[in-house]
């Protein structure tokens, strides 16, 4: 997954990471993700200077300065460890029937792993990637494939992710999908509470509805708002040190954990409080009425 991609490098203290993946669309839109060395995307004006050099023309390395390739062999093991460890201690997730929709994409292997290690039932959705499923009739951005087996099994819950993992919706045992803004009120209230969230704010984009703008004053959080993207969501997170911020799209960034934005790491989140609750997702999931 993406935010693997991020963590991975920075924990190895490598130079750059590189994720290669469709994102949230058809195989065909293929494209590229680039990190630094501390994890977070690269700035804008760096991406724009790689892009003109890839248009022209680039000097190669003479064969005898080329690097070396080798394979990360526990590569999925240590960000399965890592997920986890965003999951409250003292809690577990027996007894609860998860759908996880991985969108034939890049968490596949580490979501199922990671609920399962957990201890949910896993009903796994969208585990068969061939290079051109991605995001074919699975996934968040098409969350019907996931409702439907919601309401087929009798899951509690359902995590429908994107290709490449980055964003994520959750769907209540009722069928309804709980979106980014749902998810951040959630953990906004939760992490308030235990008073974890940093400076008394969120950040979100101006596409969030204002129905979570009034949720968040009421609990005395203001939301800071920012242009559509998740880079200018981190960029805000950044410069004013807040740790929850996200999209109404399923972009949710903790900051007390990743660099990006991780779907598998949000789900962890409400599931937590799903469990904590002793409630229905239905119930725990939908905080405020939308605008």
């Amino acid at each position: 997954p993406t935010p693997a991609v991020a963590y991975l490098t920075s924990s190895l203290r490598a130079e750059l990471g590189v994720m290669i993946s469709a994102s949230h669309n058809p195989h065909y839109d293929n494209g590229i993700k680039l990190f630094g060395p501390d994890g977070y995307k690269l700035d804008d004006a760096i991406e724009a200077e790689i892009s003109q050099l890839a248009a022209g023309s680039i000097a190669l390395a003479e064969p005898e300065n080329l690097g070396r390739a080798r394979r990360m062999l526990d590569s999925v093991g240590r960000y399965v460890e890592f997920a986890k460890a965003a999951f409250p201690r003292d809690l577990r997730l027996d007894g609860m029937k998860i759908v996880v929709d991985c969108a034939n994409g890049a968490a596949y292997k580490t979501a199922p792993t990671v609920l399962y290690e957990l201890g949910a039932e896993v009903i796994p959705l969208g585990v068969s990637p061939d290079g051109t499923n991605i995001n074919a009739g699975v996934g968040s951005t098409a969350p019907d494939a996931c409702i439907a087996k919601v309401l087929e099994t009798g899951a509690h819950a359902g995590i429908a992710l994107d290709g490449d993992a980055d964003r994520v919706h959750v769907i209540d045992e009722t069928g309804q999908i709980v979106d980014g803004d749902q998810i951040l009120a959630l953990i906004a209230r939760r992490w308030m509470q235990s008073d974890r969230l940093a400076h008394g704010g969120v950040v979100a984009t101006i596409m969030s509805n204002m129905g979570l703008e009034r949720h968040l004053e009421g609990m005395g959080v203001f939301l800071r708002r920012t242009a559509v993207g998740d880079r200018h969501v981190v960029a805000e997170m950044r410069k004013h040190g807040f740790n929850v911020g996200g999209e109404q799209s399923g972009h949710v960034v903790l900051t007390d954990y990743v660099t990006t934005g991780d779907g598998l790491i949000a789900a962890l989140q409400v599931l937590a409080a799903v469990v904590a609750a002793g409630r229905p997702a239905s119930e725990v999931c939908k905080l405020f009425s939308p605008w």
